[in-house]
């Protein structure tokens, strides 16, 4: 099986100048935990659930006045969509990250999550599973 078979090819996407506020609210509508960062159709970035949580709210950062460009991650990884589905969650694991924006050129064509494998793939879902465990209990504050 290939990423194309697995991945979706509506992308959500959203430019560097808008706020996060904006960007949340995309999110919350389209029921997704990322929009790709793009400009002049190109790949600038991408912005997570995560990073508004760590790098907004956790900081006290105004929403509404911060900027995407501010707390997207600009360094994306990403694969094509010819690529083995094996490949791609063996690159999440190792890249830790559950996103793939996908791209066949420099053209931005799909995008593969951790769920759209688990939910094509339940037989990587134990691997995948590893991976979404791991960094949620990394992430854990005592309290």
């Amino acid at each position: 099986m290939q990423v194309k078979d697995v991945m979706v090819t509506d992308v959500k996407t959203i430019g560097p100048a808008a706020t996060v506020q904006e960007a949340a609210k995309a999110m919350r509508q389209f029921g997704i935990g990322s929009l790709i960062v793009t400009e002049a159709d190109a790949l600038k970035g991408i912005i997570t659930d995560g990073d508004v949580l760590r790098k907004v709210v956790a900081e006290g950062k105004d929403g509404a006045k911060t900027a995407v460009r501010e707390v997207m991650t600009k360094e994306i990884v990403m694969v094509e969509p010819e690529m083995d589905l094996q490949d791609a969650v063996d690159v999440m694991m190792e890249k830790r990250i559950k996103k793939l924006p996908v791209v066949k050129g420099s053209a931005l064509v799909g995008i593969v999550t951790v769920t759209d494998i688990c939910r094509v793939e339940p037989r990587m879902a134990e691997q995948i599973g590893e991976l979404v465990f791991s960094s949620a209990s990394q992430k854990r504050v005592a309290g």
